[in-house]
């Protein structure tokens, strides 16, 4: 297992628990705009990004909660590298709906908001 991405949750913003409990987590380096921070969850990268993207397969875990990507948007991991953003939607959607988007299977939604806390750890590994 390759670590793709291992980065630290260094702040939730006010409406990450309603985004997660949707399936959808959005993840935005520290020092975003005030106004995106509310429905981020802010991290801080302790390795990686790598260069190389994510493929389906890989997976990616979120404290105790893991999922299996099942798509990955062409400009998702470009934005992970730029400024540490990035929409996971937990949708188990064989294609990704926008270019932003890192889709991975369906988890349950209470332990994904109970996984979102200040300190957690979020790891990208490749497959």
């Amino acid at each position: 297992m390759s670590v793709l991405l291992k980065t630290r949750v260094t702040a939730i913003g006010p409406e990450v628990a309603d985004l997660a409990e949707g399936g959808v987590v959005i993840l935005f380096a520290d020092g975003s705009p005030p106004e995106l921070a509310e429905v981020s969850v802010l991290h801080s990268a302790e390795t990686g990004p790598s260069d190389d993207a994510p493929t389906k397969g890989a997976s990616i875990a979120i404290g105790d909660v893991s999922a299996e990507i099942t798509a990955v948007g062409p400009a998702a991991w470009n934005k992970v590298r730029e400024i540490g953003h990035v929409v996971i939607n937990f949708n188990g959607a064989a294609e990704a709906e926008r270019p932003g988007e890192i889709c991975a299977a369906v988890v349950d939604a209470q332990a994904l908001v109970g996984a979102l806390k200040t300190g957690a750890v979020i790891v990208v590994a490749a497959a």
